[in-house]
């Protein structure tokens, strides 16, 4: 089984434009799609090698210093497959699309030789 690095996706303009929404409203949205991913992990439960983690606030780091910044990214997984179509076949239906113009991103982990094993 190869390992998969899956990025979940969401325009952080989006995002913003979500926590204006009114509290109540997007509780019972939030309600919804925890459903939904609950229900998807259910299923997938043999693929995903640990925690799903949110991404918090993101420090990029450039040679010319380090700076806060915004992406796109929302939450990650790792997960197990064997190969790379298997692995995107299995998040086609996932409850993350739920979100406007979300989308996920799925790659191969690369181990570095002598760099250490993932």
């Amino acid at each position: 089984m190869k390992k998969f690095l899956v990025l979940y996706m969401a325009p952080a303009f989006n995002l913003e434009q979500w926590l204006k929404i009114a509290p109540e409203e997007r509780e019972l949205d939030e309600a919804t799609m925890k459903v939904g991913w609950d229900a998807w992990i259910a299923e997938h439960r043999a693929i995903l090698t640990g925690v799903t983690a949110g991404a918090g606030k993101t420090k990029r780091v450039t040679a010319d210093g380090i700076e806060d910044v915004k992406n796109d990214v929302m939450l990650y997984s790792i997960v197990e497959a064997g190969s790379h179509e298997e692995a995107a076949e299995a998040f086609k239906a996932h409850p993350h699309f739920g979100i406007p113009s979300s989308w996920i991103d799925i790659m191969p982990i690369n181990p570095l030789p002598g760099i250490g094993e993932v």
